[in-house]
């Protein structure tokens, strides 16, 4: 049977303002690995660290934690992503679960679960429709770290500018010029899932 719907996402980052957000179009067959890499790949982060989709499901008692397992990491079990479909805790438009990514520097969105529509014929899908504002820098320090470097950024006379310059250049990608209102929906590539866990766990 073909699969001729895909699942809509307006995906915002917390605690950052203005708000830096994004609309996805994923397939219905998207697991949450699936969902997480297109995360990375839309909002613009390197998928260098840990991840976790942390929310209690509709009439549980207890919350649960979709990610990735490793040994002796936290109390409670993690449930590996791309065992469970979108579609099993993604169920009315509305719902939104909360993601987690970087552990250290605590970057959290809300994933808001906007509907089911029908695929659009000739189109490729996972799909970015719209959004606003570019990604943090990776590893930056949070948001914390995120308003000091925005800062530096806009004097620089300021003594730390040639610091936070070199450090945007010399990064795995070079973020220089580093426009924080930037962002162009076209210009985003989305990864094969598949290829990027063979390249995770190989």
């Amino acid at each position: 049977m073909k699969n001729n719907t895909v699942y809509q996402f307006k995906i915002s980052l917390c605690k950052i303002e203005p708000t830096i957000w994004r609309r996805i179009q994923v397939p219905e067959k998207y697991s949450f690995w699936d969902l997480h890499v297109a995360i990375q790949d839309v909002m613009g982060w390197l998928d260098y660290h840990l991840h976790a989709f942390r929310f209690r499901p509709k009439h549980k008692k207890n919350k649960i934690e979709i990610g990735i397992p490793v040994d002796d990491f936290g109390t409670d079990a993690v449930i590996a992503g791309w065992d469970v479909p979108v579609r099993t805790y993604f169920t009315e438009p509305g719902q939104i679960i909360p993601y987690l990514y970087d552990f250290g520097d605590s970057w959290n969105h809300e994933i808001l679960f906007e509907g089911i529509l029908l695929k659009t014929k000739g189109e490729k899908y996972p799909k970015c429709l719209d959004g606003e504002r570019a990604c943090p820098p990776e590893d930056c320090g949070g948001i914390s770290g995120y308003y000091r470097f925005i800062s530096v950024l806009k004097g620089p006379k300021n003594n730390e500018y040639k610091e936070y310059v070199s450090w945007l250049k010399g990064h795995a990608i070079n973020y220089f010029p580093y426009d924080p209102d930037a962002f162009t929906p076209n210009n985003v590539h989305f990864d094969d899932p598949n290829q990027r866990w063979k390249k995770a766990f190989s």
